[in-house]
């Protein structure tokens, strides 16, 4: 039997068009269906955004303290169901049980942060500006608000956005990839429990159709995008065009420089984690390695051995290291991508490619590679692989390092492993990134401090977590104000 299919959470409500056409959902470590995801209609969007804005006044006039009593109730289900919310992040997403709560984690740091809202939107007062005048600067919402979020972290991307905007006062709309549905259902269903006032939070799936009924919905306030640099542009360009706010987080190849006087064993650690870990779909997965100097030989040996011995499976097995990517067409994709370093001149350390794991033969599995000797400005150097790919380049000394760091398009994260503190910070001072790791494989800030992509790796000024979020969130008014008295009318 087919699996049921998902619903949409419009108004407190769950909700499915019987002509809504469906898409299978499918474990990428079985090739299994898990649902059916329904392709909602510009009609469907037009409900939830509908639903949000009748709701937006009565949200807005509630007390940031009483809002905020849904987020600590969202908080205790958070945790309590994680590791059933881990399952499932694992089942439709690939990665291990680990990862899986790991990513919980980080979503749930954001949902806490967000409760800091009654603090985090406070704003400003001068008095006596002039005789007699105070001015305030205070924060209000925006109103309608919508995420549209990817595949490769299910359960934190949604809450990277979804706390600080109805803290804020705002209602909100999340459109989650059609890949994986399933994390957000289950995520809805503890909303569902916090009692939220109907349409203050909705829950809209969909593809391409119900991303662009988002975008020039005009009753939509703003919007928040993770995914590709070439759609985040897309959505950007066409969110602007409708006068929209927009926080659009692109790709990334996220540079890591190894020193000479790094520490191996650690070092080698923390990058296999870092290039493989997640099966590369992250972010801020180290992607390219640059060796300096000495640090060349050992390192490339090091990586080829901890990459080769990588235990790869099915991520409900606790002895697994990693999973598969996330469908055959991004397998069939990174494959090509090693063939293509491969003809451009790059050695092949360790090949990842026609591997099977026992008793999942269908999944979606690619173990981990190695190319040592990346041409600069090759194909391989450049772009976004978002799989378990290590590229591996070699310079002479750090100026030449940071040259190669910052000649690249994107700027999401920038490492660098080194015992020098001088180089640590001459690094930290001159690469050009959002996010700098020092001894550090995934530069991933914590939920009080903003996701700070730069480059082609972030559209827009204001990121998400934190008081960015905050501040993308809320329009800021000024008020200038007079109350006559007999003193001050006397002048």
């Amino acid at each position: 039997m087919s699996p049921a299919p998902l619903r949409h959470y419009i108004e407190g409500d769950w909700r499915l068009r019987k002509e809504s056409p469906l898409l299978d959902v499918l474990n990428p470590a079985t090739a299994a269906p898990l649902a059916r995801v329904p392709l909602s209609s510009k009609e469907e969007v037009d409900e939830a955004v509908q639903a949000a804005h009748k709701a937006f006044p009565a949200w807005r006039a509630t007390p940031v303290t009483e809002r905020i009593g849904h987020l600590f109730r969202l908080k205790q289900l958070l945790e309590e169901r994680a590791e059933d919310l881990a399952r499932t992040i694992t089942n439709e997403c690939g990665k291990t049980f680990r990862e899986s709560l790991g990513e919980l984690r980080r979503g749930i740091e954001n949902v806490e942060v967000a409760i800091g809202s009654p603090i985090l939107m406070q704003g400003v007062n001068n008095e006596d500006v002039a005789r007699g005048i105070d001015e305030h600067m205070i924060r209000q919402p925006l109103g309608v608000t919508a995420a549209i979020t990817p595949f490769n972290f299910p359960g934190m991307i949604p809450l990277w956005f979804l706390p600080y905007a109805v803290a804020t006062g705002n209602c909100f709309i999340l459109k989650p990839s059609e890949r994986v549905p399933v994390t957000s259902a289950r995520l809805f269903d503890l909303i569902d429990a916090c009692d939220f006032p109907p349409g203050v939070l909705q829950l809209v799936h969909g593809g391409k159709d119900a991303v662009e009924a988002l975008l020039d919905h005009p009753l939509v306030r703003a919007v928040s995008f993770v995914g590709s640099t070439p759609v985040a542009r897309y959505v950007y360009g066409r969110a602007a065009a409708a006068g929209k706010r927009a926080q659009c987080q692109g790709g990334a190849k996220n540079p890591v420089v190894i020193m000479p006087d790094a520490d191996m064993d650690m070092t080698t650690q923390i990058m296999a984690d870092s290039a493989f870990g997640c099966a590369g779909q992250r972010c801020l997965a180290a992607s390219v390695a640059v060796t300096v100097g000495a640090a060349g030989k050992e390192f490339a040996e090091r990586i080829a051995e901890a990459a080769a011995s990588r235990k790869v499976g099915y991520g409900l097995d606790d002895a697994v290291q990693m999973g598969p990517v996330i469908s055959g067409q991004s397998k069939a994709r990174v494959e090509g991508l090693i063939e293509t370093g491969a003809q451009d001149g790059a050695r092949i350390l360790v090949d990842g490619r026609g591997k099977q794991v026992e008793g999942y033969e269908d999944g979606y599995f690619l173990f981990p590679s190695v190319l040592s000797d990346i041409p600069p400005g090759s194909t391989l150097s450049r772009i976004e692989v978002f799989g378990p790919v290590l590229s591996l380049c070699h310079v002479e000394t750090l100026d030449e390092a940071i040259r190669f760091v910052n000649d690249g398009p994107y700027g999401n994260m920038a490492c660098i492993f080194t015992s020098s503190g001088a180089h640590a910070r001459q690094f930290r001072h001159e690469a050009d990134a959002g996010n700098i790791g020092v001894n550090i494989g995934v530069a991933a800030p914590m939920a009080f401090f903003p996701f700070s992509g730069w480059n082609e790796s972030f559209f827009g000024d204001l990121h998400a977590q934190s008081r960015h979020g905050v501040e993308f969130y809320t329009q800021t008014k000024v008020v200038v104000e007079r109350w006559p008295s007999e003193w001050t009318r006397a002048f």
